[in-house]
């Protein structure tokens, strides 16, 4: 049975997408995310991490409380590591629409690098202090790990509000490349038949 968490994982996708597209970033890459990070005031920074809810139409029934949230459609969830160039670095899809950010987290292999010890080697230095892992920005659901910067919820003095302003500016990357995935393929924007 084909089930949507593991469409991603199947052999013609891997095959006809693999090389390119369904692959973790080159030293190059990398360096090329640490660059524009730079440039854009927030070193170490390598994308931005969020998730989507694709709306699910012909959901089974016996499935449709596991998948159904607020909205009252069932919906499967998209989480998603972007860059500036809306190039997508990790995709885990699949999972119930039930679910919010934290719990897809929970799940996800996006730390599994990490976890086993093959972590990209990084430098950088904020405020005085070398660190040695890389970040993705994110907004305020996620929690307070060194992997992600969140913005600051209520900003107090000039350099507050502008740290705040310029992470939810750059961390809106992910959400262009959700945009873009819809207009450009139908399919994403509107709802899944299977």
């Amino acid at each position: 049975e084909k089930s949507p968490s593991n469409l991603v994982e199947s052999p013609a996708i891997i095959q006809l997408f693999g090389d390119e597209f369904l692959r973790r970033p080159t030293p190059e890459d990398l360096q090329r995310l640490l660059d524009v990070g730079e440039v854009r005031r927030f070193p170490g920074m390598i994308g931005s991490i969020d998730c989507m809810h694709w709306e699910w139409k012909n959901c089974p029934t016996a499935w449709k409380g596991q998948f159904t949230r607020g909205s009252g459609k069932p919906t499967i969830v998209l989480e998603v590591v972007a860059s500036q160039d809306l190039w997508i670095w990790h995709a885990f899809f699949g999972l119930p629409g039930t679910l919010n950010d934290i719990n897809v987290l929970d799940r996800s292999h996006v730390f599994d690098d990490i976890l086993h010890g093959r972590a990209p080697k990084v430098k950088f230095k904020v405020n005085n202090h070398t660190y040695r892992m890389a970040y993705y920005l994110t907004d305020g659901i996620y929690p307070n790990w060194a992997t992600f910067i969140q913005s600051i919820p209520l900003p107090q003095g000039r350099k507050a509000e502008k740290f705040a302003e310029k992470q939810e500016s750059a961390r809106k990357d992910v959400e262009r490349a959700f945009g873009v995935l819809q207009s450009r393929f139908a399919i994403v924007k509107n709802p899944a038949l299977q």
